[in-house]
């Protein structure tokens, strides 16, 4: 299992949300381009940035900040938040960017997603961000009638090869990672599965990588110092 440190941004700036709430929002860092490169020097392998803003307004906000940051550091960049077009994918495949999520546009635009994957295969994830099981979108402003297992199997179908999965009422608030959901949808699909949301602690992170799963997403435990980024990586590179 691989840990991807995340940078979420609105305005430029690296900021925590409690249960996806805008509202309840903290910035965590000064910079999100030195925070991409103190990751990358920790040996993360995959760095996961989120642009809040573009989540909610549905347009690339913090682009040019999250490209800077892909070519600056020499761990590869997945991005979500706001994508909604090809042109949105192909800019920021185009501009430094390894992994595009789809979340909102996976739900709403399904031809959008054929078409993603179509032209860039395992380029392509999905986010499945779930309140009470079910998928939301916009920003996890929005809820849909889409339960997390039956959509999970519909994308793998369709070919999608990376899933990652945010238990909306566990983000941001260091109360551990819904392992019973994880589980059953790891059982559920063979895609690769990444976890998010509640991360708290190394504990937390030696419980997922039992489940099999391909990543996990830590976000407020690094900043707060409950999750040391290099021995996280180590726990998770150990021989079982």
């Amino acid at each position: 299992m691989i840990i991807l440190p995340a940078i979420d941004m609105i305005a430029g700036k690296p900021v925590r949300l409690y249960q996806g709430d805008y509202a309840k929002s903290e910035i965590v860092a000064s910079s999100v381009l030195e925070t991409a490169r103190a990751f990358a020097q920790s040996g993360a392998s995959y760095i996961h940035m989120v642009d809040l803003d573009g989540a909610k307004s549905g347009s690339r906000e913090n682009a040019k900040l999250i490209a800077e940051c892909a070519r600056s550091v020499t761990s590869p960049v997945e991005v979500g938040g706001g994508i909604r077009t090809m042109d949105d994918i192909s800019w920021y495949l185009q501009n430094g960017v390894s992994r595009v999520i789809l979340g909102t546009a996976a739900v709403e635009n399904e031809e959008l997603l054929k078409s993603a994957l179509a032209e860039y295969g395992e380029k392509i994830a999905v986010g499945m961000d779930c309140r009470n099981g079910y998928a939301a979108t916009r920003g996890w402003l929005e809820s849909s009638d889409l339960y997390y297992l039956d959509f999970a199997k519909h994308l793998e179908n369709l070919g999608v090869k990376n899933i990652i999965f945010t238990d909306i009422s566990r983000d941001g608030t260091l109360s551990g990672p819904n392992l019973q959901m994880l589980e059953a949808l790891s059982k559920h699909v063979s895609c690769d599965i990444t976890a998010s949301g509640g991360i708290k602690n190394i504990d937390d992170i030696r419980a997922l990588k039992k489940l099999g799963l391909y990543g996990a997403i830590a976000g407020k435990a690094i900043y707060t110092k409950d999750i040391d980024l290099m021995e996280a990586i180590r726990v998770c590179e150990e021989e079982e």
